[in-house]
């Protein structure tokens, strides 16, 4: 690529993603003025997003008005597994784009009545890469990795876990029989970012979701 086609490129991209945060940032401010907490969560296709969502609506649903966001390039698969647990879900599909972006959620604000929803909960298209450079103004952004996607999966993408303020390790009921060290795991997290909180959870059988829920209500 002619040097000058590759600087047109580079500048789009960053036009790209600084308007996006310029969006994302409206999102949060709107957001909270209509009350509502918001989790961006992120993480690979299989790594059990969907799956912990449901399990916290199921816990929280009787005390607070949830409506979920379910990103996915086609399909309404997750949109209808949560809303088989009483809670409103709206499903954007993203076809060729390999995430949502801070447009998607402004557009869920714009058109939707929000009154009365106490927490909103932004499942992102399933991919650990590209959720890295779109921010979509959520109070708080959890990844989820599961011990099935190797010991290596949190050094090869770094960017992801440096931008999360939560990170959940899934299926460690499955650790008798996977050779993946959940401890080194939980220190690859520490060194990309002293700040992340890392809960290690099971959505298959609820352990440690409680915890999950106490650091995403704080």
């Amino acid at each position: 690529m002619p040097e000058k086609e590759h600087s047109k490129v580079i500048e789009l991209n960053e036009d790209l993603i600084a308007n996006n945060d310029k969006l994302a940032e409206q999102n949060k401010n709107n957001l909270r003025e209509l009350k509502v907490k918001s989790v961006d969560f992120v993480g690979a296709i299989g790594a059990g997003k969907t799956a912990i969502i449901e399990n916290i609506v199921k816990e929280i649903s009787k005390e607070y008005k949830v409506l979920v966001i379910n990103g996915d390039a086609a399909t309404r698969v997750d949109a209808d597994r949560i809303e088989k647990h009483g809670v409103k879900a709206i499903q954007i599909n993203t076809g060729r784009e390999c995430a949502l972006n801070s447009y998607h959620i402004s557009q869920v604000i714009k058109n939707h009545d929000l009154k009365g929803v106490d927490l909103l909960f932004i499942e992102n298209v399933g991919n650990l890469i590209c959720p890295s450079d779109f921010i979509l103004g959520a109070d708080k952004r959890v990844v989820v990795v599961s011990i099935t996607e190797g010991p290596w999966v949190i050094r090869k993408h770094p960017m992801l876990f440096k931008s999360s303020d939560v990170a959940v390790i899934n299926k460690i009921d499955l650790k008798d029989v996977m050779d993946v060290d959940i401890e080194e795991m939980i220190n690859d997290g520490k060194k990309i970012n002293p700040n992340l909180k890392i809960i290690t959870t099971s959505a298959l059988t609820g352990e440690n979701i409680p915890q999950l829920i106490t650091e995403i209500m704080k």
